[in-house]
Formats: structure tokens, C-alpha cells, sequence
């Protein structure tokens, strides 16, 4: 265990330099309006919804966030943190834009796969993902696919040659999708179990043999709360989904390697670049700008707190961090892909 959790800013779409980062987080709001928000926020409770059970990486990145955020808010409003499970992420994502208080005293944090599913056509998904209020993304999040050592699996070669079996949560969740996307893009034998909770739980699942793999966990959650499955070598990595190559993990190969054509790099942009929006913050829409504003500010300044980094550092959780103008911009590209393009990710993460 060890090493700096603070990754360099990349220069993927929609990513903000170090520079711009610190740009942001120094807009100064109209004294009148600070002095608002801070009465506002006063003596108020904000909530911190997570999609998805406690033990994720979800949860994690949610909890150190709350121990920290505040501070940066006008009137430092108390913050709690809730677990909203259901339909991996899309029941949180539908009561934050249906259903919770547009008043700012909400925040929800789910998989990056929830917002895509309008995008695809996904009718359980009851949002606009254009319309949210972004407040920012923690980290560009490295997706990936393991798999136990017990499966005898060593390699993508191997895999496309004998049927294994991965864990999932729903169908339409990114343990899913991702696997299915690795099956019929890159030829992968899988057969995909879902039902489990999310992450923690299918990791539980391979420690007991009922599943023998994963695809979609991101690469700061297997670092951290899988460190000793990996150092021991009970679990291995096989593919790279998303993000710049890590050289520590050159034996799994990206899987931008495998695209044969400028439109299958699109393609797979669209299906695995979503995990670059790693650890999503996000709330209703409509909400008071001036409060939209005041946790966007607030957000961008936790992720340069000396303190909220030492604590991420404690927890091995990685920190690359995006504005929520960043994010919203990379949301309205995604939602502007061609149809075509859509049309064939939609037939690749489908059973």
C-alpha cells in the first residue's frame, strides 16, 4: 500500500488543468449574494444521496467528501450522508430529478452509467441528464476488468477463449454493461450473474467462488478496498477500460488498443470514456443559481484541501478532479453522439 493518490490532471475531453482548477475555485460571488447563500445555509442540513450500498467506492469517496465539504459552504451547513439503493444508481438518479427538494440542500452521487441510460434509451430512467445541476467530479475514474485466480484466466486472449463468469448488480448497471460491451466488442466468453449490490458485495461473491470476474470497477476502488485481493494476486486485472494506460498495470491492456477504426475509437468512447466521470456530483435541476454556484465553488476548494486530501490519501483514493461546468459540458457532448454511434453502443452493452 502506498504512493500519491493525487493523479496528474489529464487532457481528456472535458477535463480542467491545474490551472483552471484553481481559477474556479477562486471566483469571488457578489457580496450580497454570498451573504444570502450563507444565510441561507445556516443551521440547514445538506444531504449527500449515494446510489449505491455502503462499502463501494461510491460510498467511500461520498463519506470523505462530507467530513470536509462544508467548510468550503456558505454558513457551513451540517452534511449527512444517505444510501439510496436501487437499479444501480438510476432509482437515485430519478428521485433527484423527480422527486428531492430543487432548493440546494441536496447533492446525489451515482455511477456514470445511470446518467447515459436516456441517452440509450433506457425508459426506466426518468431524466434529462442535460438538465441536472453538476457540481463537479472527483476523480477520472480508470475502469477495468479482473478476474480471480481461481478462474485460470491470465489474459483477454483467455477469456475470449473459455466461458467465465462475472458479477454484476442490474443489467443496466456498469458491472454489467461493461461486461456485456467487453463480450461483444472484444469477444470475451462472459456470462454475466447480476442481482448483487454493488461492488463490495461481488467481491465477496469472488472470495467465495460464485462469480469469477468483474468488469467496470474503477481502478481507485480495486487499489484501495481490493489492495490485498490484488497484492496477494487472488485477483488480477486484465483489461483497461477508460483513462490514460496505468504503466503499473501494463499487463492488462487498454482497450482503446483493440479499436480497428476511427469510428470504433468513437464508439468506444462512448461506451467506456463515461467512466472518466468516475465519482459524479450532481443536483436537481432548476435549483437557485446563486446556490448552484456556492457548491460548485465550495466542491472545487474541498478537492485542493490540504485536508480532505491527507484523509483521501489515508484511504488510497485517488483524486483528479473536474468543475461542474467541465462535467456539464462533457455531459452535453455525450448526449449530442451520433445516432449511429449510439444505435451500435446501445446492441453492445445489452445481453
Amino acid at each position: 500500500m502506498g504512493g500519491p493518490v493525487r493523479r496528474p490532471i489529464t487532457t481528456l475531453p472535458g477535463r480542467i488543468g491545474c490551472a483552471a482548477l484553481a481559477v474556479a475555485a477562486s471566483v469571488v460571488p457578489h457580496p450580497a449574494a454570498a451573504a444570502a447563500v450563507a444565510e441561507f445555509y445556516k443551521d440547514r442540513t445538506l444531504s449527500l444521496v449515494v446510489g449505491h450500498e455502503t462499502g463501494t467506492g461510491f460510498d467511500t469517496y461520498a463519506r470523505v467528501l462530507a467530513r470536509h465539504l462544508s467548510r468550503h459552504v456558505p454558513g457551513t451547513p451540517s452534511i449527512v450522508v444517505q444510501n439510496m439503493v436501487g437499479a444501480s444508481g438510476i432509482a437515485a438518479a430519478n428521485w433527484l430529478y423527480n422527486a428531492a427538494p430543487k432548493d440546494g440542500t441536496v447533492v446525489a452521487s451515482f455511477a456514470q452509467t445511470a446518467v447515459y441510460e436516456p441517452v440509450f434509451g433506457n425508459n426506466v430512467a426518468k431524466f434529462d441528464p442535460a438538465q441536472y445541476t453538476w457540481i463537479g467530479n472527483a476523480d477520472e475514474g480508470v475502469g477495468t476488468c479482473g478476474v480471480a485466480k481461481a478462474s485460470g484466466v491470465q489474459s483477454l486472449d483467455d477469456l475470449r477463449k473459455r466461458e467465465t463468469i462475472f458479477g454484476a448488480t442490474g443489467t443496466t448497471g456498469p458491472l454489467a454493461t461493461y461486461a456485456y460491451a467487453v463480450k461483444n466488442l472484444l469477444g470475451g466468453k462472459i456470462r454475466v450473474v447480476a442481482g448483487y449490490k454493488g461492488s463490495a458485495s461481488v467481491r465477496l461473491a469472488i472470495q467465495r467462488g460464485e462469480v469469477e470476474g468483474v468488469c467496470g470497477v474503477s481502478l481507485s476502488t480495486i487499489k484501495s478496498q481490493w489492495r490485498d485481493d490484488l497484492d496477494s494476486g487472488a485477483f488480477k486485472l486484465v483489461l483497461q477500460l477508460s483513462g490514460a494506460p496505468q504503466p503499473e498495470f501494463k499487463g492488462a491492456p487498454h482497450v482503446d488498443a483493440f479499436a480497428k477504426s476511427d469510428e470504433e475509437r468513437q464508439l468506444f468512447d462512448l461506451i467506456f470514456g463515461a467512466q472518466a466521470l468516475g465519482r459524479l456530483y450532481v443536483s436537481p435541476p432548476a435549483m437557485p443559481a446563486e446556490r448552484r454556484d456556492a457548491l460548485r465553488a465550495a466542491f472545487t476548494a474541498t478537492m485542493r484541501d490540504a485536508q480532505f486530501l491527507a484523509d483521501a490519501a489515508k484511504l488510497q483514493i485517488d483524486v483528479a478532479p473536474m468543475t461542474g461546468e467541465q462535467v456539464e459540458r462533457f455531459i452535453r457532448r455525450v448526449a449530442s453522439s451520433p445516432p449511429a454511434t449510439v444505435e451500435r453502443a446501445k446492441q453492445a452493452i445489452r445481453n
